[in-house]
């Protein structure tokens, strides 16, 4: 029975550390594509929308851009963004910045620091979830 008290905080600890490392990959990929200095026109070759929520919570949408461009190399390169700007319209010609490498990784996001933050913000909430479980699972083997 004491074994779920270990356990439970194990997989707290486990979800939010693997959140907080797909966030700080994510935001590595994209800070390497706005300091490699490499930019290229694209052409916006689609708009929508994405509905979150219904039921009975609220709905949230956000945009999705699709974008195509041609890499220094020669390659064509189609890559889909969310949270652009609602001033881009399909036909549209952008700049987007990029990183050139087996898998190019590139953004048309105006502005670089928001996932900074958003990365920072994750990681300190795992950080302060990890050092809570850690306490609960010390806490209940001294009690036992």
């Amino acid at each position: 029975m004491d074994a779920i008290f270990y356990l439970i905080p194990c997989l707290i600890m486990a979800v939010t550390l693997s959140g907080a490392y797909v966030m700080v990959r994510r935001w590595l990929r994209m800070r390497r594509a706005w300091t490699s200095g490499l930019t290229a026109e694209a052409r916006c070759l689609r708009v929508y929308a994405v509905a979150h929520g219904g039921g009975d919570s609220r709905v949230h949408t956000s945009l999705r851009h699709v974008y195509e461009f041609r890499a220094r190399d020669g390659r064509i390169v189609r890559f889909e963004e969310e949270g652009g700007p609602g001033t881009t319209l399909e036909g549209d010609v952008v700049i987007v910045r990029y990183a050139e490498g087996p898998r190019i990784v590139a953004t048309a996001r105006p502005g670089g620091g928001g996932l900074g933050c958003a990365a920072f913000t994750v990681v300190a909430f795992a950080g302060v979830a990890v050092l809570f479980c850690v306490g609960f699972m010390v806490t209940v083997a001294t009690m036992s």
